[in-house]
Formats: structure tokens, sequence, C-alpha cells
């Protein structure tokens, strides 16, 4: 079967002897979510990468790490003399088999590796030696990571953004996911933001989050010129930080605020943190191993704000915890968390969200719950389109 190229070369069937051009077209790559073969080593593609890359090194960390020593003492020549003795036949074998599984996977794509110079251009010369031809990206990893950071830069200073505001556990998230034109920045940080949003799987490395965090908002200016939501964060969603660029986008931003009951926002907390996560890890480690996991991690997050709950509410809530765990893990009820939910919400996290938001109380547009807020974001996407 014969498949058809979409992105740079629209009149061209693919086989084979017809593979697109190279190509240096960032931002379509990124729009278009185009599949992309890193040929970096391991080390280099754990410390940042791309959304729709896969890592299939021409070289591994030790190898990498000989020919780059080589190259330094002796040029490029002996090192690329090194790097054929130390691709030994099976090797080479192994590597193009692997290659050619993913350009039959995705015959669309590209292959690329951090400069687009030595590594791409040998790893195309093999699988075009073994009749599967396949593009590379001019300028590499540098040149895409570059056009990232720059793009966010110019983007942040124009995009009409407007903040989704509102206490722990109103529904901001649920609100976000909703909307059509938003950014998920917990979702691409893979952390809830709070003492309590880390999740079982880890956050993406600075890197990674900041090049999902580009593309995102490429992505929703390329589709429109309305208003983008996002959610009222701080600097850090768990470890990763937002770029300064985006913060100072941030700082200037109308504000929503969203407005919800405590005993729906209990209910919202209960099911995000507690009833929805568990599950997760029992299914992960087996009922045993992850119900001690899970307790571990409940009442871990809970010693890391000791100090700000004050010795008598941290003993309180860490007994309230302990027996409510005991419930959910023995008898499959998680009631027994509401209390110490509710004693979080309205002594430790309240209090904190009113101070801050009294700071910024003239930058606020909206005030209502999540049907009203909704109805108004219409309106307020068609107020500020038609203002474009």
């Amino acid at each position: 079967m014969r498949t058809r190229f979409h992105l740079y070369c629209p009149d061209v069937e693919f086989s084979p002897m017809t593979p697109c051009p190279d190509t240096d077209h960032y931002r379509e790559l990124f729009l278009k979510d185009v599949p992309l073969m890193d040929m970096r080593a391991p080390v280099e593609f754990n410390k940042g990468a791309f959304p729709c890359s896969e890592n299939i090194p021409l070289l591994d960390d030790k190898q990498r790490e000989a020919v780059g020593t080589c190259y330094k003492k002796k040029g490029q020549d002996a090192a690329i003399e090194l790097g054929w003795q130390l691709a030994t036949p099976d090797i080479r074998e192994q590597r193009i088999r692997a290659w050619q599984h993913f350009i039959q996977r995705h015959p669309q794509g590209y292959l690329y590796c951090f400069r687009g110079g030595l590594r791409s251009r040998l790893s195309q010369q093999l699988v075009t030696e073994a009749g599967t031809p396949y593009p590379l990206i001019k300028g590499g990893y540098k040149a895409m990571r570059r056009f990232l950071i720059d793009e966010l830069e110019q983007n942040c200073e124009s995009m009409p953004l407007t903040l989704v505001s509102g206490r722990t556990g109103s529904g901001k998230t649920l609100v976000i996911h909703e909307l059509v034109h938003a950014l998920d920045l917990e979702g691409l940080a893979n952390h809830r933001g709070s003492a309590f949003g880390r999740q079982l799987q880890p956050q993406p490395s600075q890197i990674d989050f900041e090049n999902s965090l580009s593309i995102a908002v490429m992505k929703q200016l390329d589709k429109h010129s309305q208003p983008v939501f996002a959610e009222d964060e701080g600097r850090m969603i768990g470890g990763v930080n937002l770029p300064m660029s985006f913060i100072n986008r941030m700082q200037q931003a109308p504000l929503a605020v969203l407005e919800t009951p405590i005993a729906e926002r209990i209910d919202i907390v209960l099911a995000d943190y507690i009833t929805g996560a568990y599950p997760q890890y029992t299914a992960q480690f087996g009922e045993e191993e992850g119900a001690q996991k899970f307790s571990e991690q409940i009442l871990g997050n809970l010693s890391r704000i000791r100090k700000r709950l004050g010795g008598v509410r941290f003993t309180q809530l860490h007994g309230q915890f302990s027996d409510a765990l005991g419930q959910l893990i023995n008898h499959n009820n998680a009631d027994g968390f509401r209390p110490g939910i509710q004693l979080l919400l309205t002594d430790y996290y309240d209090p904190m969200y009113d101070y801050q938001q009294g700071k910024r109380d003239g930058r606020v547009v909206f005030r209502g719950n999540r049907v009203a807020f909704i109805e108004w974001a219409k309106t307020w996407t068609q107020e500020v389109h038609s203002m474009v």
C-alpha cells in the first residue's frame, strides 16, 4: 500500500525511492505532530526531546562518549573511523532493522541528531543503502529547540491569555478540559500543582516541559485568535518551572474566578487525589505493595507541609488520614478522608489563596460557578474575538 505525504511534498506518493526532501520547516513539523526519529544517544534524549520523537540512537552512551573524545583529540576523520569500528556488522544490522521498523510505521516522518550533522547523515546513508531512504531535519535538535524557545517568547507577548482562578478543589482543571481554547498546564507538567499533586508517573524534564508548552501554545494560536484559557498557577508546577515569558504573560492576564461550594470541592479533591489515584497504585504494584506505596505517598505529602500546618493541625490530620487509609484499603471506603480534606481546604489552602487573590482583585473579569463559567467563556470569547 502506498501512502501519500501531506506535509511538504503533497503531490509525491511515498515509495522507498521517493522520500520527502530534508527539511527545516520546524513549525509544520510540530503543528502536524510529525513522527521524529531521534538518533542521539539515550543520555541526550533523556535530558530533552520532543513529544512526537522516539529515540533509536546511532550510538549508545559509551560509544558516543568515545567518539566525542576522539573527535576533540584527533578530528572528524578519526572519529568517523572509530564510529565504524564500534558499529560492528551485527550492531549495524540491529540499528538498521530498528530504523526500518520505525520508517515502516511512520513513512511520513523524519530523522535528526543533535545538529543535523554527522550522526543523522550517517544514519540516513545506512537506511538509504538498505533500500529505505528517509529525510532528515536540517539543524537537528539544537535548531528545533532554539525555534521553540524563540516561538514561545514571541507568542507570549501577544497571546490573549485568560487565567482560570479559584480555590483549591473548585474544579479548575475540569473547566479547562471543557473549554475548547485552553492550555492544560498541569497535564503538560504531569502534576496537579499542590503539595499533594504528585502523579504516579514521573514529571517530564524541564526541557521536555518547555518544548511541550511551546508546541501547545503554538497550536492554540494557529487555530484561532480567540482568548486562550489556562489554569492560574504559581511559578512552579511540582518540580518544573514555567518559563519567564509565560509567567510575565500570566501576571498581566485577566482572571476568571471559579466559585464552588465546599461540599462539591471536597468531592472533587476526593475523586482527584484519593479514589482516582488509589486504583492506579494497586494496578501497577499489586494490592499489598500498591496500598503501602499509596499510604506512604499521602502521609509523605502531608509531612511536607508540616511546618505550615503547625504541630496540632498536623497531628490531627495525620491521625485522620491514617485512619482513612485503613478504611480505604480494608473496606474500600474513602469517606474517612472527607473531614481531613475539609480541614486542609478551609484552614490551610483557602487562607493562602484568599490572601494572594486579594492583591489581584482588579484583574477579575468574572466570578461564578462552573455552569455559569462555561457560558460566560463563550461570551468572553466572542467579545474578545470581535475586538481582534
